[in-house]
């Protein structure tokens, strides 16, 4: 028997050994980008590991897929209208740390109810001949979907596309200390000064009440609504809060996930002088800019030796400059991988930003809301990125910081030492996620990783009970010392008195 023969008779043997699960993969928010970072871990899933993968969501995954099926929310909730992007050009509205607050949670529970209120979801949630060993779900303000997991009696691993938060430290059983962790919002480092840490713990508060108070609850009636059929069959169902103290594995976005194949890239080759790439990722559409800053946009660009490709969604576009090359899609992982590309001019999204960090690119931030904003700052805290508000472009100012950019040698130096850290890293991070998922299936939701401090309130979690039993112990004692030293001194008068 050759050697061939051997390694397909052992591929064969141990991919009989692999256990297939069937995984229910929810994706109710509408985000484009979000949902192009997620189709990986599905590809991954079914193509690679061999599960079976039913996704919930407002995209259709655009290829053959086996071991795949899709519950598509139609219509998709319809972002671009709820959230203009005109107001998002023309204001910065969202440059404010509570206005950024209320736009996760707003769009958080608008973006919930529509998708529950989808008839094709509507139906799957009626059915009762499914069963999943797990459920995944994207960790993005969509809580009431983790009644999903009490439906379907499985474990449930969520997968946060935007970082890192308070509440997901509590839904693991630790307490965030504002002392030296910023708030998600914040592009604060650990070393806060005393302004810094008093503000931290202003907005950390902020967030905590009203999320506790007023989103929490919001998200629980969705689910009680929606999902309200079950307690007939299963008894009073769990709270969102409960459901969140459930999830056994969160997986933070702190890597990119790669794609393999790679585009032809003549007009980068070409490029002498290098390649500046130019994107506002999948929401914040370029074709969208106001006219008068496409126009100086675009004249900026002329005025560089260097090639531009600029992501733009439509054919509308005039008097484009031979050195820019527009297209509607463009591979952006893929294009900041070349050698030619220089500098990156991005809006601050959480996909872009680790992708510039891992390939070495330096990168001009543009940040518009949310996260983006955070995302900017600790990239040019670092060392490898400038920072402009759209409001404040001219020719003159955009030029210029480009330029800086692109001749300073500093940032390009500095953009190869964060890849060099970026991309060392002890195992892959795919594997790293498909394994937790797994893992999570094997051990019946690995309740034994899980800190039980989870379920202690803020007042047990800092020993606020026992300190309060010991000085009430305290005053007891010194009011009944006081107490007997009165008796004793009134019975001294009264013998005096006698005498």
């Amino acid at each position: 028997m050759n050697a061939k023969v051997i390694t397909t008779l052992l591929v064969f043997f141990l991919v009989g050994q692999v256990q297939s699960y069937k995984i229910l993969f929810l994706v109710p928010f509408p985000g484009p980008s979000h949902w192009l970072m997620l189709k990986h871990f599905i590809r991954e899933l079914t193509e690679v590991r061999g599960h079976e993968v039913t996704c919930i969501t407002s995209f259709k995954f655009g290829e053959p897929l086996s071991r795949y099926q899709e519950v598509l929310i139609e219509p998709a909730y319809p972002i671009r209208e709820k959230f203009p992007l005109s107001a998002i050009f023309n204001t910065a509205t969202y440059s404010s740390d509570y206005n950024n607050l209320f736009l996760y949670w707003k769009m958080g529970l608008d973006t919930s109810r529509f998708a529950l209120e989808s008839q094709a979801v509507q139906q799957f949630i009626k059915r009762n001949d499914l069963s999943f060993d797990l459920v995944v779900s994207e960790q993005f303000f969509q809580e009431s979907w983790l009644m999903f997991a009490h439906k379907f009696n499985a474990p449930i691993v969520t997968i946060s596309t935007y970082g890192y938060s308070d509440f997901m430290d509590r839904a693991m059983g630790i307490l965030t200390p504002w002392s030296f962790v910023p708030h998600m919002i914040l592009d604060y480092e650990d070393d806060m000064n005393f302004l810094q840490r008093a503000y931290n713990v202003l907005v950390s508060s902020v967030d905590y009440v009203i999320r506790e108070l007023y989103y929490l609850p919001q998200q629980d009636k969705l689910a009680k609504e929606f999902f309200g059929d079950l307690v007939r069959e299963r008894g009073p169902l769990p709270s969102v809060r409960e459901l969140e103290k459930s999830i056994s594995v969160i997986l933070i976005n702190a890597h990119p996930t790669l794609t393999k194949p790679r585009p032809s890239t003549r007009f980068m080759d070409g490029a002498e002088h290098g390649v500046i790439y130019f994107s506002l990722g999948a929401y914040l559409q370029s074709s969208e800019i106001p006219p008068a800053k496409r126009a100086t946009l675009l004249k900026v660009f002329s005025n560089l030796k260097q090639r531009v490709i600029w992501k733009f969604e439509t054919d509308t576009i005039e008097d484009v400059p031979k050195n820019v090359m527009i297209r509607k899609w463009a591979p952006q992982n893929d294009i900041l991988a070349h050698k030619n590309v220089i500098l990156f001019i991005s809006h601050g999204g959480q996909f872009g930003t680790f992708e510039s960090m891992y390939h070495g690119v330096p990168t001009l931030f543009m940040p518009f809301f949310g996260d983006q904003h955070r995302n900017a700052l600790r990239a040019v805290r670092s060392g490898y990125a400038g920072h402009m508000m759209f409001q404040d472009v001219t020719e003159q100012s955009f030029e210029a910081r480009i330029r800086q950019l692109i001749e300073d040698r500093t940032f390009y130096t500095r953009a190869k030492e964060i890849s060099a850290l970026f991309r060392d890293t002890i195992v892959e991070p795919m594997n790293e996620s498909i394994y937790w998922m797994e893992y999570v299936v094997r051990h019946k939701g690995a309740t034994h990783l899980k800190s039980k401090a989870v379920n202690l309130s803020i007042a047990q979690y800092l020993s606020l009970d026992v300190l309060g039993a010991v000085m009430l112990v305290v005053v007891i004692f010194f009011a009944g010392v006081k107490i007997c030293c009165c008796r004793k001194t009134g019975r001294k008068v009264n013998k005096k008195k006698t005498q």
